[in-house]
């Protein structure tokens, strides 16, 4: 999708939060990978990032994360997920499920996950393809291929 230079700007600056969540994780010895949840108003409602090492919970992926502690919503309508990495297909139907409006992927080059299809169903996708966070995945995977591989059910 094309957006205009305004719209990316403020991609980008709530696609920071994410990145800032993302390398938390990474300190923690955890997979990088951030989230945040904003209003419909740009308001930011809750961020997180993937703990399923350091809480040794498979579900607690960076939007899963990220999406409880915004707690509970009248409507998910309008709002926007902001994540580091393509959603995988839980996150992707966390997004569905709640009838979330958009979500801004900061790349997709290290794992291509189900945004697709969030967008053949209605959901508006913004990919930044970021080079730092391409690099920071990168990395990362090059590291700790086993984590990884789990991470994403390939183990």
């Amino acid at each position: 999708m094309t957006i205009d230079s305004q719209s990316l700007t403020s991609a980008t600056q709530m696609l920071t939060v994410a990145v800032e969540e993302a390398r938390a994780g990474l300190a923690e010895g955890g997979i990088p990978i951030g989230a945040a949840l904003f209003g419909a108003d740009g308001q930011l409602l809750g961020r997180g990032h993937n703990r399923r090492v350091q809480d040794g919970d498979p579900s607690l992926h960076a939007e899963t994360a990220a999406f409880k502690a915004a707690g509970r919503q009248r409507t998910y309508r309008g709002t926007t997920m902001v994540t580091t990495l393509s959603p995988c297909w839980y996150c992707s139907g966390l997004v569905r499920q709640f009838g979330i409006s958009r979500v801004i992927v900061g790349e997709a080059r290290t794992f291509f996950g189900g945004h697709e299809w969030l967008a053949e169903n209605g959901v508006e996708i913004v990919l930044l393809d970021d080079p730092e966070l391409v690099g920071l995945m990168t990395d990362f995977i090059a590291a700790r291929p086993e984590l990884w591989l789990e991470d994403i059910g390939e183990d």
